[in-house]
């Protein structure tokens, strides 16, 4: 059972090991890199090519860890017990499943996705230690032990906005997705458009790295507004010409707008009023920077 990729993927040799290492080690993986370089997808494509059902929890600043394993529904029961409902006397009733749970219990061994774990509080991580080791929890109110029947491929991604604990560090298969290089940002533009034209590709490219390079920019553009500015610049049928033989003083691309937020190129660039204005034509921006 081993990942290489898929025809919707571009994984180079090195992403291909650490997903194979942490299968057969039966570890989670923990994969870091900038937002956009395709780390949520990861999960979605090792789904696809094994075969197994996805089991995504999107984790947000307020999420609990409690909340992956299971919650407790005491408002609903209060409420039943009001009305006299029978199921009140049957706790199971409202005990909610949550999506490590569902995993343990699937029929098939499946792949867990923890999305962004950046995202929680710094004891979020700490609170799955246990449940990632022995991938067993209690639920107190039933007083019942959930084993999972088949080990889940647990894919933990981060987009390395704030450090995670050591302990929990030295649970996962650890993998930082670098940015792609030219050669294999061109493998990955063949799978999203196999009929662009390769000069439009190449210019594109040449500016979007150009980009890439300015100081001071707050956001770098990712692979995924890449491959949005290209769609863009197909849509518009824009000649690769405009973009060889742009200006480079001036540093505009067409449609820029998806590779980058308008307020914080034109400030790295110091741009101009009069420009700011023609870039915002393009209806690609919200607001002008101070």
């Amino acid at each position: 059972m081993n990942f290489t990729g898929t025809d919707k993927y571009v994984a180079t040799d090195e992403l291909q090991l650490a997903v194979n290492a942490a299968i057969a080690l039966e570890k989670p993986l923990l994969i870091k890199g900038e937002p956009g370089t395709g780390k949520t997808m990861l999960a979605e494509q090792i789904s696809e090519a094994l075969g197994m059902p996805l089991i995504q929890w999107h984790v947000k600043s307020t999420t609990k860890a409690q909340q992956g394993l299971y919650e407790y529904d005491a408002v609903s029961r209060l409420r039943d017990s009001q009305l006299g409902d029978e199921k009140v006397k049957d706790i199971s009733n409202y005990i909610v499943k949550g999506k490590m749970w569902e995993a343990f219990e699937a029929e098939q061994q499946s792949v867990l996705l923890i999305d962004e774990i950046d995202k929680a509080d710094i004891e979020f991580p700490n609170d799955l230690l246990l449940e990632l080791d022995k991938m067993e929890f209690f639920v107190y109110e039933t007083q019942k032990l959930v084993k999972a029947t088949t080990r889940p491929i647990v894919i933990i991604t981060s987009n390395n906005e704030k450090e995670l604990p050591d302990a929990f560090l030295r649970r996962c298969f650890f993998h930082y997705i670098e940015f792609p290089n030219s050669q294999t940002m061109e493998k990955i533009v063949d799978v999203h458009y196999p009929e662009i034209k390769k000069d439009l590709v190449r210019q594109a490219m040449d500016v979007f790295f150009d980009v890439r390079k300015i100081p001071g920019l707050k956001k770098k553009p990712s692979t995924s507004e890449l491959i949005d500015w290209l769609k863009l610049l197909m849509a518009d049928d824009i000649p690769e010409e405009i973009l060889r033989n742009r200006d480079t003083s001036k540093a505009i691309p067409p449609l820029y707008g998806a590779l980058a937020d308008a307020t914080s190129l034109a400030t790295a660039l110091a741009l101009p009023a009069a420009c700011y204005a023609i870039i915002a034509g393009f209806g690609v921006f919200a607001r002008r920077p101070a």
